[in-house]
């Protein structure tokens, strides 16, 4: 791109790489909507992967897409929806496996 630096470049670069991150969200997160909204959340931005209910009340997220929408997808699941109240959220980054062509709900 004309004007642009070595290091725009690389960060552009850096911005379309697909990755995976698998997200423990704790808080008030289930019987608020909290997976149908990462859903709709999750398509809106072009994201593949799942979100499940744990049994000791944390919600599971799986998801991959370039890592510029994972970045506005963590900011958004840091705050939830409307009736949700997100404590805390932990997150493990590491390479895309191609596991999902979608992004669903499970359980």
């Amino acid at each position: 791109m004309p004007g642009s630096t070595r290091s725009d470049l690389l960060q552009d670069a850096a911005q379309n790489m697909t990755k995976r991150i698998d997200v423990i969200v704790s808080g008030r997160v289930q019987g608020v909507a909290f997976r149908w909204h990462t859903l709709q959340k999750a398509r809106e931005m072009g994201i593949f992967g799942s979100v499940r209910n744990l049994p000791d009340g944390t919600v599971a997220i799986v998801a991959e897409g370039e890592t510029g929408p994972l970045q506005r997808f963590m900011a958004w699941l840091g705050q939830g929806p409307a009736h949700a109240r997100v404590v805390s959220t932990e997150v493990h980054w590491s390479e895309a496996r191609g596991e999902y062509t979608d992004f669903i709900i499970l359980g």
